[in-house]
């Protein structure tokens, strides 16, 4: 197995196979972390960042997919789909989540609608976590017109999917404001309004995991970000302030997170900016292990350029 350098970097150069420790990707820049569990693999989704060192705006054209079996070695299955998947859209691939129904695989995205000015949210599907990925509704799942919480063009974003226990669907997403909505079985359409939450400081990407019979709501806290969490006991809240999982960035003013449970133990995706020429618009995605104390609360969490210890699934390859 390879780490990619910075020669390979400055190259341009990709290859099938890399071994992390952190960043887990190093031949290019990525962000946004979205991850699945599926059959012993872990599949992490991130937006390709692909502004030049002098850049002064985010330039995302498309989502790539890594997948792993130990959390150490990470296979590259290229991009199963781009903002362009939605011919409604006009501009960028900025973050989204992902989830598993019914054997179909379904991603929420954030583009740039064509003819609605602002943010959207969109839903892709497909039979394999690996992709290609098409559109499941040739319209917008979220657009700004639908949403009237804030006069920002930018407030649908970071959607983030939880389906329950009892196989009830959300969505989740917002800035500035925390958004929601229950999703019909289908996946593709909101099952009922879109509701909000006004959780102070509340900055942007939203992201609910349940442990036992506690909802985790972790989120990014204030600008630059910092990546904090609240409890409920219920999927719509209300949620109460818990703590600060990991500090804000040295270099970026984003962080945005995924939580998941792989092999027994639990992780956390971030991005920071520690490539070499990195920076606010050229971000690196990462990972660490996560921890519960006895009472339930997240442990904090530091960024290390380790990363986790490997974590094999059975028959790992």
């Amino acid at each position: 197995m390879i780490r990619f350098g910075l020669s390979a970097l400055a190259l341009g150069f990709a290859t099938g196979v890399a071994s992390a420790p952190n960043p887990i990707v190093s031949h290019i820049f990525t962000a946004d972390p979205a991850a699945l569990v599926d059959k012993g693999r872990v599949y992490l989704y991130v937006g390709h960042d692909e502004a030049q060192p002098e850049g002064k705006d985010y330039v995302m054209k498309e989502w790539r997919v890594y997948s792993s079996c130990d959390m150490r070695t990470w296979k590259d299955h290229g991009s199963p789909v781009q903002y362009s998947t939605f011919k409604w859209a006009g501009r960028d691939a900025w973050a989204g989540d992902v989830t598993k129904r019914n054997g179909k695989y379904y991603f929420y995205s954030t583009v740039d609608h064509k003819t609605i000015p602002g943010k959207a949210i969109g839903v892709a599907m497909s039979d394999s976590p690996t992709g290609p990925f098409v559109d499941a509704r040739g319209s917008a799942l979220v657009s700004n017109d639908m949403t009237k919480q804030t006069d920002i063009l930018w407030d649908d974003i970071d959607p983030g999917v939880f389906v329950d226990t009892d196989g009830q669907a959300w969505l989740y997403w917002g800035n500035t404001v925390l958004k929601y909505a229950r999703l019909k079985s289908n996946m593709t359409e909101l099952d009922g309004p879109i509701m909000s939450h006004a959780i102070d400081s509340f900055t942007e990407a939203p992201y609910v995991h349940k442990r036992g019979a506690t909802y985790y709501l972790s989120y990014s806290r204030y600008f630059p970000e910092e990546m904090v969490y609240a409890t409920s006991t219920s999927p719509a809240g209300p949620w109460t302030f818990k703590g600060v999982i990991m500090d804000k960035n040295e270099k970026v003013k984003t962080i945005h997170q995924a939580i998941i449970d792989f092999n027994g133990k639990s992780y956390v995706f971030y991005h920071n900016a520690t490539l070499p020429g990195g920076g606010e618009f050229r971000r690196s995605v990462a990972v660490e292990e996560l921890h519960y104390e006895a009472d339930g609360s997240i442990r904090f969490v530091p960024q290390t350029a380790a990363g986790p210890a490997a974590n094999p699934s059975p028959g790992c390859q």
